[in-house]
């Protein structure tokens, strides 16, 4: 049987030619990284056969070495395979904001900024702080980040929800134990041929002057922009840019990427249900609780998954988290999540 001949009808369309591109690079990468794997372990193997033969230790534990260095490479293929979503490979919008309890939750809310931050630096990602809000005496009340990265999203998005931190709190002169709350919402930048329509009928428009940390360095003119988008009720804010226009021009994107991110939302929750296992995400579900005293633990209360090195995990080592909870979208399962710390 003869090979199918090549369809050069498809770099008609450039944006497409360059997206089957893009997507054969992603599984030749793939591809050959699995390809390296078996390669590795089949010779490790011959060479542990061969030093156990010929009674030569160092062959073995050289082999033994090659084996467990595998290990990552064998964890960021995993990871990969698990980041299947139609927008995972985007960048992503990221959006916290601190719950109530004032100073509290608004440090509490600059703390999962610095984090996620830190988190992107070390996956190489670029981070553009679109919208910043300062609290009155420290902190900040909310935070919209811009993550550009391949799989910025589809890593992200397990991180929506509600995060709890239980700690002496800082502001408290009798040294009392408190617990704040923040959110994290992630949703995925969207491409332009992906179309949504917003009437201008149902948008409110408003206008203010940019605030927050270096704000006052923008301008003095009412070049932030907020847009209400009155069906649904989301609200997105830009006060990047010194243009009026620009910050317009980047709300509407965020606005389209939330409406886009709400129906695949609404999707996902038919499944769900369909499934018995429908998650609420919003602001009384919990997903992550971070202690520091009396103990020291952060713990997953979907997954479980724990780490007892909160330290590294503020300092943006939350990638076995993301693992963890991408596997479980996939395969299902886990605690209810139900934590003993008031």
């Amino acid at each position: 049987m003869n090979a199918k001949a090549e369809d050069s009808s498809i770099w008609n369309d450039a944006q497409k030619a360059q997206e089957l591109m893009r997507r054969r690079q992603e599984l030749d990468g793939r591809i050959n990284g699995i390809l390296r794997i078996q390669s590795t372990i089949a010779d490790s193997v011959e060479l542990i056969g061969m030093g156990e033969a010929e009674g030569d230790q160092s062959i073995i534990t050289d082999a033994e070495k090659a084996l467990f260095a595998l290990k990552t490479d064998v964890s960021a293929i995993e990871l990969e395979a698990l980041l299947s979503g139609e927008a995972d490979g985007n960048d992503s919008y990221l959006q916290i904001n601190a719950g109530a309890g004032g100073t509290e939750s608004q440090d509490w809310a600059s703390m999962l900024m610095r984090m996620y931050v830190r988190w992107a630096n070390l996956n190489k990602y670029k981070v553009e702080v679109l919208d910043n809000h300062d609290g009155e005496e420290a902190g900040i009340k909310s935070c919209t980040l811009l993550i550009k990265g391949k799989n910025a999203y589809g890593k992200l998005k397990t991180e929506s929800g509600v995060h709890r931190l239980v700690r002496i709190s800082p502001y408290d002169s009798n040294a009392r134990r408190h617990t704040s709350f923040s959110s994290a919402w992630a949703y995925p930048v969207i491409d332009d041929n992906i179309n949504i329509e917003i009437l201008d009928s149902d948008l409110k428009v408003d206008t203010y002057r940019a605030s927050g940390a270096g704000g006052q360095h923008i301008n003095t003119t009412d070049s932030a922009v907020r847009l209400t988008h009155m069906p649904t009720g989301i609200i997105v804010a830009c006060q990047a840019e010194r243009s009026q226009h620009k910050n317009r021009a980047t709300a509407m994107k965020m606005l389209k990427s939330r409406l886009y991110e709400r129906e695949v939302q609404l999707k996902q929750d038919k499944v769900d249900a369909a499934n018995a296992k429908k998650t609420d995400i919003g602001w009384g579900h919990q997903i992550r609780s971070y202690v520091l005293q009396p103990y020291q633990l952060v713990k997953d209360l979907r997954t479980g998954f724990t780490s007892t090195n909160p330290a590294a995990v503020m300092n943006g080592e939350i990638d076995d988290f993301i693992q963890a909870s991408l596997a479980q979208r996939i395969h299902g399962g886990g605690p209810d999540g139900v934590e003993d710390i008031d």
